[in-house]
């Protein structure tokens, strides 16, 4: 067992599910996990009782590790306070989330960050962009996240909202999201708008796909416009941002593997800008569902920035 001052703890605190890992803070290995349901709108007192859950997990892992307090690593949906101290925005669910104090809470060191920007963290240590400076992270599942790595450091913005890759728009007279976007690739490709977009045929994108690969031409052709959209976006962020690498991850690229994997190169063969015959590499997360508790311990080791 490494000692004390080599673990620290990471938490990633999602809308159904808290995940919780205990790490050697040198390498990014997993000592011990476990996890709790979040249980999101049930409250404590006066608390969200997701906060008594993760002091629980907290708690479990530094008995285990035979250690005192250690330094923890938290990351969650929305934007962080840019000092690392909570999540600032968080709108709509995860109930008493915002401002919700985390180092006075567990009374410890504590760095919180943004769920997507952890998971990136987490891939350019042990997964996929390791030894990577320069890499784009699309999320897809329930919504469409991301991250950019430039440099070898986070792209967080004036505020934190760097990275929400989901809100670009690439259709202009589209309705508008919930963040005001028109026409954005989170409306196109989220699994929270597919009833919607499939008049109610498909209730998950897992089922659209599978419905694709069995031959139903109506799902390849809707399976076939969402891959154009993100490959569409993904061409843009490419021209912007001039990454090495391109990961996808979230439950939908975890489910599609190749069914999104091959048809997205295809597209990107079309419309990827290729300067001197330069192809950014695209490929699958592989950090596994712990990525954002990984990536919240690597936090720990950034400055951080002041109020």
């Amino acid at each position: 067992m490494s000692t004390a001052s080599q673990l620290a703890i990471g938490i990633d605190l999602g809308g159904t599910h808290i995940k919780a890992a205990l790490l050697e803070r040198d390498t990014g290995t997993l000592v011990q996990t476990c996890s709790l349901p979040t249980c999101d709108g049930a409250w404590s007192g006066s608390e969200p009782l997701f906060a008594h859950r993760v002091r629980d997990l907290v708690h479990e892992l530094e008995t285990s590790g035979g250690s005192g307090p250690l330094p923890v690593g938290l990351c969650a949906p929305g934007i962080a306070h840019p000092g690392g101290r909570s999540i600032d925005w968080m709108p709509g669910r995860m109930h008493g989330l915002e401002k919700f104090e985390w180092p006075a809470f567990l009374a410890r060191e504590v760095r919180v960050l943004n769920d997507a920007q952890a998971a990136l963290l987490g891939e350019a240590w042990v997964g996929s962009a390791r030894g990577c400076q320069d890499v784009i992270m699309l999320t897809l599942g329930t919504a469409v996240g991301g991250a950019i790595l430039s440099g070898g450091r986070l792209i967080r913005g004036h505020i934190g909202r760097g990275g929400h890759l989901g809100h670009i728009s690439i259709h202009a007279d589209g309705a508008q999201d919930a963040f005001q976007t028109p026409g954005s690739l989170d409306s196109f490709l989220g699994n929270q708008t597919l009833r919607q977009r499939t008049q109610g045929r498909y209730d998950s994108t897992h089922a659209l796909v599978a419905a694709a690969l069995a031959g139903e031409l109506e799902a390849q052709e809707i399976w076939a416009a969402s891959i154009r959209r993100l490959a569409v976006a993904a061409a843009s962020l490419i021209n912007v941002l001039d990454p090495e690498m391109l990961i996808l991850g979230g439950g939908i690229s975890t489910g599609a593997g190749d069914a999104l994997l091959k048809p997205l190169q295809h597209y990107l063969d079309q419309y990827e800008w290729r300067p001197g015959d330069h192809k950014v590499r695209l490929m699958l997360a592989s950090a596994g569902e712990w990525a954002g508790a990984i990536g919240s311990v690597r936090e720990l080791e950034s400055p951080g920035r002041e109020d």
